[in-house]
């Protein structure tokens, strides 16, 4: 790569635990009881099925889901090996105090997509839903915290600036009112902070959204300190 970052082409599937979620995104219970809860671009995470485990109402939704997904998951299993690879190579502008280690990241994902294909067993037709950005199957105003990790803005080189437009309305029509969104992190692969943020803060409020930056307590990524928060 020209430029320093994660190398990555395409979009890659994400295995993250439901740990994870509250510490990049500051979940509290009470946000999580309060009403459904949905994640974008969810992958392989097992956010979804801790959360149910827990006693939360929690969907996922991914065009990833669908016919094929079993041979999916055996594919997302086996691409922990290239990601853990390729950050090897740069793990020196990383912060390591949440996992530890590069082994203890990978044990993480692992644990994630063991999780995720067991609850998809019993429950793919109920939690995991076949659907991308921007367009999605959901009602006007169906959930109560819709939340996006690690898709919006990493992929920015590979998804234009209307394409983010229409992706953040989209979040905003099914996040009932009252709700909230949380999305991690605002910078690209590149590690460089999404250049029309302010922009896209404005187009929020003129669709009577509040956008805030809230600092996240899972540091990791280079320069990706923030989450973005609209509260509608």
């Amino acid at each position: 790569m020209s430029k320093q970052g994660y190398e990555q082409i395409g979009v890659a599937m994400t295995c993250r635990s439901f740990e994870e979620y509250v510490k990049m995104f500051g979940l509290q219970q009470s946000e999580l009881k309060i009403g459904a809860v949905l994640d974008v671009a969810a992958g392989g995470s097992s956010f979804t099925a801790e959360a149910n485990e827990r006693g939360y109402s929690a969907f996922a939704v991914d065009p990833r889901y669908g016919a094929g997904m079993e041979e999916w998951i055996n594919e997302a299993k086996q691409e922990i090996d290239t990601s853990t690879a390729k950050l090897a190579k740069v793990k020196d502008h990383f912060d390591w105090s949440y996992y530890g280690s590069l082994e203890n990241h990978r044990a993480s994902r692992e644990a994630s997509i063991q999780r995720f294909a067991e609850h998809v067993h019993h429950n793919v037709t109920n939690h995991y839903i076949y659907g991308m950005l921007p367009e999605l199957p959901f009602s006007d105003d169906q959930f109560s915290l819709v939340l996006c990790s690690h898709f919006m803005f990493l992929y920015a080189d590979q998804f234009g600036h209307e394409f983010h437009i229409k992706a953040i309305l989209e979040l905003m029509r099914i996040c009932k009112p009252g709700g909230q969104i949380r999305i991690y992190p605002l910078i690209s692969l590149n590690w460089e902070p999404y250049p029309k943020l302010e922009e896209l803060m404005d187009v929020i409020s003129l669709y009577k959204g509040r956008a805030e930056l809230i600092a996240s307590d899972l540091p990791f990524i280079p320069k990706s300190s923030h989450y973005l928060k609209i509260s509608m």
